[in-house]
């Protein structure tokens, strides 16, 4: 199995990745942090240096090269064990798409690192495991991500005029999640009240909660093997869709918001390869 970890700066990535590694006796791949020879230069450079040296367009290009690199790795290792990613190259293209927004990338730059991006995705395509199995997204409000920055003490983070850019990419992130990544079932878990650092119910709450995912994960692919060994496509489409609208209809009745189990559904068909011309078009609250 594969799970990513996602999430907005400063919200504990690394330390879930190792608590999931840790707990559930995974393989961590971690984000090219530390050992990141432009990441300090991204921070502290003036306008002037990076519209000279184009630093945002090489920190994309180095971020890319390291996690494509890396999602290759834990997608083996995913084959016969567990394998945990501090970030991944699925979120990558956001913080491509934040430069590009600020002017720190050209359309030229972020049209080259477009296609290079793609070329990666349809190169992950072809081995084995093709996609995670969950994505866990960290989510916390601002407040939290400014807290949680300061705690770490980083000090080419710590720049007061950071400040724009960081609400700039926490406004935008969960819209990201929920509109465009759809390579695996997601996970939400709300930081603002956790502390899986030194608080142990915290850190079997939140375990639990990956449990209790990988459980129903496992759960609806074993039923979609069933339907697929003894249903015909086009009846299975037509039975899914069938169990999908009752369900839709019925919470959007009682005004529950169901984006979640939309995506969700998406999902499924698109891992089972089903043209989008079959699927069933819901109104999203």
């Amino acid at each position: 199995m594969m799970i990513v970890i996602g999430g907005m700066i400063g919200l504990g990535k690394t330390t879930m990745a190792e608590l999931i590694s840790q707990k559930l006796n995974g393989a961590i791949y971690y984000e090219s942090v530390d050992d990141n020879p432009i990441l300090p230069l991204y921070y502290t450079a003036s306008e002037k240096e990076i519209e000279l040296k184009r630093y945002p367009f090489l920190l994309q290009l180095y971020f890319l090269n390291s996690r494509f690199k890396t999602v290759k790795e834990a997608a083996i290792n995913s084959i016969q064990g567990l394998s945990v990613i501090d970030r991944s190259i699925y979120e990558d293209w956001y913080f491509a798409n934040i430069n590009k927004k600020l002017g720190r990338m050209s359309d030229l730059e972020f049209d080259i690192y477009e296609k290079l991006l793609s070329n990666m995705l349809e190169e992950l395509a072809t081995i084995p495991k093709k996609a995670p199995d969950l994505m866990i997204y960290l989510d916390g409000s601002f407040d939290t991500v400014i807290k949680r920055i300061k705690n770490r003490g980083r000090s080419y983070e710590l720049d007061p005029s950071l400040i724009d850019y960081y609400k700039l990419l926490h406004s935008g992130y969960k819209k990201w999640l929920l509109e465009h990544y759809n390579s695996s079932p997601v996970l939400i878990i709300n930081t603002d009240n956790l502390n899986i650092v030194d608080n142990i119910n915290d850190q079997n709450k939140v375990i639990d909660l990956i449990k209790s995912k990988i459980k129903e994960i496992a759960w609806n692919r074993l039923i979609l093997s069933k339907l697929k060994s003894h249903i015909p496509m086009f009846y299975r489409v037509w039975l899914f869709n069938l169990l999908c609208s009752f369900i839709f209809s019925a919470l959007e009745l009682f005004k529950v918001k169901v984006v979640f189990l939309k995506h969700t559904y998406k999902f499924i068909l698109h891992i089972n390869k089903i043209p989008p011309k079959y699927y069933v078009k819901y109104h999203t609250n």
